[in-house]
């Protein structure tokens, strides 16, 4: 007897339970999505595991706490004289005072005191000096390179004419004729370091001027002003801060020249280039008088620079996960 084929179609082979362990268990169509980190906790955890940020943010964060507290943790008064202990070298010398920790200067001054002090004036003039910098060089930027054509040519004739002129020289002369002072320093650095934040600002704003969201923006009838500072400039912050970095630590070491050369902060201000001025006749018999508040120039410029480098990358859109 023949068999006929059977007509009914052929059942489908089921998995096998090794073939559903390995897939693991189906996702729920109804679940819902995990929560997505916000930029800011993105950057935060970025930071925390950046080395050469959090290095910079200690110490800078270390200085600026020193400065807000000099009047609680200076041990004596900055500007008080005693000439009977002159030049008394820091503790670790053999002849060191725990009194004096630091030592004393030439008018017996507490050095320890006047270091913490000085960081005052540094901080001030880095942070005052960013700050009209940046106002300048960022309207100047943003403008020369949202609207291009002349605007851009005057301003990109305007940087050239800046660039060709050196700053160290321009600060001098500038001091020198209306007579060196805090202000003085503020001002003079305020208006000759903004050419970086322009040429920043410029070549951002150029690169995200033709976005899709400010084309919305000038489709639902914003104007310029509106799309300038609250479409592209929230966009472009992170580089901003980076430049601010960078530029005041820059003006830190303008402001030490300046004073190191008596055209700069003018005594009995504690300002650290005045500092390393003063100590400078007896740098071959108490080095110290220089080296303290070298070393301590030199902690505030680095940990600022590492705090702009690290910036840099914790704010990168391109490294952010």
């Amino acid at each position: 007897m023949t068999l006929q084929p059977s007509s009914s179609p052929v059942a489908p082979a089921l998995p096998s339970a090794d073939l559903l362990v390995q897939a693991g268990p189906v996702p729920d169509a109804n679940a819902p999505l995990p929560a997505s980190r916000s930029p800011t906790a993105l950057a935060l955890r970025r930071g925390l595991h950046h080395g050469g940020f959090m290095i910079g943010a200690v110490i800078l964060g270390g200085i600026v706490l020193a400065a807000l507290a000099a009047p609680l943790i200076a041990p004596h008064d900055p500007y008080a004289q005693d000439v009977s202990r002159r030049l008394i070298p820091p503790i670790w010398n053999a002849k060191g005072t725990w009194d004096h920790i630091l030592g004393t200067d030439k008018l017996g001054r507490d050095y320890l005191s006047r270091l913490i002090y000085g960081s005052q004036i540094s901080l001030l003039i880095g942070i005052a000096a960013a700050c009209i910098s940046g106002l300048i060089g960022t309207v100047l930027g943003i403008c020369a390179g949202y609207f291009g054509g002349k605007v851009d040519a005057v301003v990109s004739y305007v940087v050239t004419t800046r660039l060709a002129m050196p700053v160290v020289l321009v600060a001098l002369a500038m001091a020198s004729l209306v007579g060196g002072s805090l202000k003085v320093v503020v001002l003079v650095l305020g208006l000759l370091l903004w050419d970086r934040f322009a040429v920043v600002t410029r070549a951002a704003t150029r690169q995200i001027r033709d976005q899709d969201f400010v084309a919305a923006a000038r489709a639902a009838g914003f104007s310029n002003a509106r799309i300038l500072f609250q479409e592209i400039l929230p966009n472009i912050f992170n580089a901003l801060i980076v430049v601010a970095t960078l530029e005041m630590a820059h003006a830190i070491l303008l402001e030490a020249a300046l004073s190191f050369l008596g055209l700069g902060v003018q005594p009995p201000l504690p300002s650290w280039g005045l500092m390393i001025a003063e100590g400078k006749p007896y740098m071959f018999f108490q080095p110290w008088v220089i080296t303290i508040p070298g070393v301590a120039l030199l902690v505030l410029v680095l940990a600022i620079n590492l705090l702009g480098d690290g910036l840099r990358d914790v704010t990168a859109p391109e490294g952010r996960r």
